[in-house]
């Protein structure tokens, strides 16, 4: 159908052009030009694709459901932006966060990648989830940062299988999932007998750890705990069981506390 409303558009143009002799050769070169830009190798026109048909249709439907059903929420948006929440999460398509936790524009300030790492602190390598820790933490002034691991992940299940031996195998992935590897490191040492899927399982949620344990080391969010004006959540979506998972991370100054210690100080799950 796509294809008819193109060919029919393409037969009026030539039209006009055998009907308008003035237009001259420029304008039917022009015109020729663009018909080449607009198919794709199999001939069929790129900008009726159903892909974008998509995203338009998603947007009419939001416009339509969402943003003009809610005029003051949108309309306290335009002035400014105040979550309560930062969230880090994987950008695996089948666990947005909002959609997951039902969460409202405004309400929490996302960064995803990954297996929903947060590096350590680096100001040269790490410098764009830096910046969003700084902004969230300092002039957004967020109460919660939460980060979410998944089941199914295939960043955890990257970094379980890469031999870790100096050797890469892809330019930035590898690179990345190391971040993970103390969880690594204390799955293999307490679970080496399991199967690699069970593995997996165990390593999703000890990466999220991990990430909390690297939260630590940024100066604000520190001064923050301290405060008492921040808190760090670590949580775990299920999709094949459809069940949640959270659980806190609480700062002390007690050097006897580790991040496992802390971690299990508040766990709470939903089936």
């Amino acid at each position: 159908m796509a294809t008819d409303s193109y060919e029919e558009a393409i037969a009026a143009l030539q039209k006009l052009l055998s009907e308008k002799g003035e237009l001259g050769p420029v304008a039917a070169a022009k015109i020729d030009a663009i018909t080449a830009d607009l198919k794709t190798v199999d001939g069929t026109a790129a900008i009726s694709s159903e892909s974008v048909e998509r995203l338009k249709t998603g947007f009419i439907t939001f416009k339509r459901e969402k943003y003009e059903k809610n005029p003051a929420l949108y309309g306290e948006l335009a002035k400014g932006q105040s979550p309560t929440y930062m969230v880090f999460a994987c950008s695996d398509s089948r666990v947005c966060p909002s959609h997951v936790l039902d969460l409202q524009p405004g309400e929490a300030f996302v960064v995803r990648n990954v297996a929903n790492l947060v590096p350590p602190y680096d100001k040269t390598k790490y410098a764009g989830v830096g910046s969003a820790i700084e902004y969230a933490v300092l002039h957004l002034k967020v109460k919660e940062i939460v980060v979410i691991g998944h089941s199914a992940c295939g960043g955890i299940k990257g970094v379980m299988s890469f031999a870790c031996d100096g050797s890469s195998g892809t330019d930035f992935i590898e690179d990345w999932v190391k971040i993970a590897l103390p969880a690594k490191n204390k799955v293999l040492a307490e679970n080496g007998a399991v199967p690699f899927g069970d593995q997996c399982t165990v390593c999703e949620k000890e990466a999220v750890n991990v990430s909390l344990g690297n939260l630590l080391s940024y100066p604000f969010v520190r001064d923050g705990l301290v405060k008492g004006t921040l808190a760090l959540k670590g949580g775990y979506y299920d999709f094949v069981k459809g069940s949640f998972e959270l659980w806190g991370l609480e700062f002390s100054l007690s050097p006897s506390l580790s991040v496992k210690d802390v971690a299990t100080i508040l766990h709470w799950k939903l089936m």
